[in-house]
């Protein structure tokens, strides 16, 4: 019998380029070759989908971020077959794809574009569908979401590009009614990318057009005294309900003021405790609400869920994020592992996951 074919697909047109490599070249590592045809496919920064070379790199070098290298041959995904194709040659069909797991991060890809895309092509994926990936990516509709579902959350203050260009004044004093410091974030963003911490009136003005230069539509957060704790949670393979990993406390490590991109990506910068040393109540407490989260989105495969943990012992729900960071040093592969999944174990049920689901509506 044929093994399954899994297209790994990364990059893409967004600032989360270079970590999308990251993870895929840990997938690309993980996966078991015995059981599955690896087909490793990149996203240009222009676009361009590509057969990925045998010399793509997939790791920060001398500090060097990778890169999509496009000298492989270009792709096409019609209707689920995969096409290479050169300037002059006749195009030539590289077969079905019974599953892409796609490795991305970020507007136009994690936010539910790239699942929307194998949908109307009728490939199976990895992950959340179009819906959960779309408000999972934007925090002001995740908020609004879990607010709904009974999830503590903290004060913010959405900033739309009609309000800052008509209305500064409003949404700055809105903004200092949360007190100082505030953060301030792309709305839909991740690994951290565009956001600052302001401490008063004219820092905020620069924090706002820095996350403006990342998207359009920009929050507001008022700061939350606590300990920043994690869980992870996946989907199971039968018909319980999804499981949550044994909480972990992410620590900053290299002297910045906040878990930015360097401390989640470059070396020696963060470290992580599993489990979180709180209360067994709260740790539990926590592991229910990081499932309800998943739940309350209609989440597939693996989701991190982000809390605080307050001095007075109160958990408030930050954010949750669909397609999680995934190299094997990444915050939910380290969860699972300390709960007894490993990482390639942990690829392998994602995948599975994803060969199990139909295409379309469910």
């Amino acid at each position: 019998m044929s093994k399954p074919r899994i297209a790994v697909v990364f990059g893409g047109r967004n600032s989360e380029h270079a970590v999308s490599l990251m993870g895929a070249g840990s997938v690309l590592d993980a996966i078991d070759r015995s059981a599955y045809e690896v087909i490793p496919i990149g996203i240009a920064q222009d676009g361009r989908w590509v057969l990925a070379p045998s010399g793509q790199r997939f790791s920060i070098e001398d500090g060097e971020l990778p890169v999509v290298e496009t000298t492989g041959a270009s792709l096409a995904l019609p209707s689920g077959e995969l096409v290479a194709f050169e300037p002059g040659t006749i195009p030539v069909e590289l077969g079905s794809v019974d599953a892409v797991f796609p490795v991305m991060h970020g507007p136009f890809a994690e936010d539910g574009t790239i699942q929307g895309l194998l949908e109307m092509a009728g490939v199976r994926y990895v992950g959340s569908g179009v819906l959960a990936s779309a408000v999972g990516m934007d925090k002001a509709h995740m908020k609004t979401v879990m607010a709904a579902a009974g999830l503590p959350i903290g004060r913010y203050v959405v900033v739309r590009e009609r309000d800052w260009r008509l209305e500064r004044e409003r949404v700055l004093k809105e903004a200092e009614e949360l007190g100082w410091p505030v953060f301030v974030k792309p709305a839909r963003a991740g690994s951290s990318q565009g956001i600052s911490k302001a401490h008063d009136r004219a820092s905020l003005e620069a924090a706002v057009e820095f996350a403006r230069s990342h998207d359009p539509k920009v929050l507001i957060e008022a700061a939350i005294s606590g300990r920043e704790i994690e869980c992870a949670v996946l989907e199971s393979l039968g018909d319980e309900p999804p499981a949550a990993s044994l909480p972990g406390e992410v620590k900053v490590e290299g002297g910045q003021e906040f878990f930015d991109f360097e401390a989640k990506y470059y070396p020696d910068q963060m470290s992580l405790s599993v489990p979180a040393d709180i209360p067994e109540e709260k740790a539990e407490e926590l592991r229910a609400m990081a499932v309800r989260a998943f739940e309350a989105l209609d989440c597939e495969g693996l989701s991190r869920v982000d809390f605080f943990y307050t001095p007075s012992g109160e958990l408030v729900f930050n954010e949750i994020n669909t397609m999680p960071g995934f190299t094997s040093l990444s915050v939910a592969p380290q969860l699972w592992a300390a709960t007894g999944l490993s990482y390639p174990q942990l690829v392998d049920r994602l995948i599975q996951l994803a060969l199990r689901r139909s295409p379309g509506l469910r």
